[in-house]
C-alpha cells in the first residue's frame, strides 16, 4: 500500500494518509523505535484530551525551541529529546499537528535540518484525525530511551537574516504566506495570537501566497497539479532560490515542504526568524500595503 494519496503525483513519498496510520497503530504503539508517531502543538493541552493512541506529544514552544536564544534546538538538545522519547535515527517518524500541521511541518523541516533519513507527515493533521473519528486516547506513551546520533545540521534549507538580505538584492522570490492583512501591515499577527513585531508590513519584493492556499478545505494539501499552478502563476518556478517566511517559522514550513518535498524544487529555504526578526530590526527595509 502506497503511503500517499494515489492521485496527487508528488515528487517525494513524505505523506501518509490517515487510513495508513490507523493500520500501523500497533507498530506505533510498540516499544520498538521503528516506527514513532509524534503530534506537535503550540501547546499539549489538545494532545492531554485526546490523541492518536501511541503518539508522543511534544510542545513546539518549550520543547523544540530554545526559549533564551528563540532560536531551533542546538543539535545536542535535539538528539536528546528525541532519544528521550524513544526515537532513534533509523525511526520512521510520522509527525502531525493542529492548525492544518503549521507546528508538525515546523518540526518536519526541523528533523531534516538534523539529518533524519524517514521522516513524514500525516495529511490533514490532527483536526482531520478527530474530525474522520480516529481512534483516540488520553494516555501518554512510555518508551524506553535510545540513543539518537543526529548527523550535523544542513543548512542548504535554513535561510537567516543575511541571505535574505542578499537574496533581495538578486530578485530571489520571497514568499510571504501570511494572511493577506499581515502582509498588508494591516495587522502583526492572526487573530488571537500575541504580536511578536513592532513593524507591520513585508519584506521588499516578496509575494504573498498565503500558506492556507496549500491545502483543501479538510487540511489535506492540494495535489500537485494544484500546488504547481498556485506558485508559478506567481513566479515562483524551480529554476532559482526560493525563500519562505512568515511570523516565526512555522506557516513558512507548510511552504517550504510543499516546494522542497512535494514538488520537489530543488532550492527552498526557510527563514524561520521571519517577520518576529525582520519586523523588529533598526532601520530594515519594508513595505506595507498589497
Amino acid at each position: 500500500m502506497s503511503t500517499t494519496e494515489t492521485d496527487t503525483d508528488y515528487a517525494k513519498d513524505v505523506l501518509v494518509t490517515a487510513d495508513w496510520v490507523a493500520d500501523r497503530l500497533t507498530e506505533f504503539e510498540n516499544d520498538d523505535p521503528e516506527y514513532r508517531l509524534v503530534e506537535v502543538d503550540v501547546d499539549t493541552e489538545a494532545y492531554d484530551e485526546a490523541h492518536a493512541p501511541g503518539a508522543i506529544g511534544f510542545n513546539w514552544e518549550t520543547q523544540l525551541q530554545d526559549q533564551t536564544q528563540r532560536d531551533i534546538l542546538e543539535k545536542d538538545d535535539f538528539e536528546d529529546l528525541l532519544g528521550n522519547h524513544g526515537i532513534n535515527e533509523d525511526s520512521t517518524v510520522v509527525l502531525y499537528g493542529d492548525n492544518s500541521n503549521w507546528f508538525a511541518a515546523y518540526t518536519y523541516w526541523q528533523f531534516k535540518y538534523y539529518g533524519h533519513r524517514d521522516v513524514r507527515l500525516l495529511n490533514g493533521g490532527r483536526d482531520y484525525w478527530l474530525e474522520n473519528d480516529y481512534p483516540t486516547t488520553d494516555e501518554e506513551p512510555n518508551f524506553s530511551e535510545q540513543n539518537y546520533d543526529a548527523r550535523d545540521p544542513f543548512e542548504g534549507i535554513r535561510a537567516y537574516r543575511d541571505d535574505v538580505e542578499k537574496a533581495m538584492g538578486r530578485g530571489v522570490p520571497l514568499v510571504d504566506v501570511r494572511s493577506p492583512e499581515e502582509f498588508s501591515g494591516e495587522v502583526l499577527a492572526p487573530s488571537g495570537l500575541q504580536e511578536t513585531a513592532q513593524r507591520g508590513g513585508h519584506i521588499p519584493g516578496a509575494t504573498n501566497i498565503s500558506w492556507a492556499a496549500t491545502v483543501n478545505d479538510d487540511g489535506t494539501f492540494k495535489n500537485a497539479d494544484e500546488l504547481r499552478d498556485l506558485y508559478e502563476s506567481e513566479g515562483v518556478t524551480n529554476d532559482q532560490e526560493v525563500v519562505a517566511y512568515c511570523r516565526i517559522g512555522e506557516r513558512s514550513s507548510i511552504a517550504w515542504f510543499a516546494l522542497s518535498e512535494l514538488l520537489g524544487y530543488d532550492n527552498v529555504v526557510n527563514y524561520d526568524g521571519s517577520w518576529t526578526e525582520w519586523g523588529n530590526l533598526v532601520d530594515a527595509p519594508i513595505e506595507r500595503g498589497k
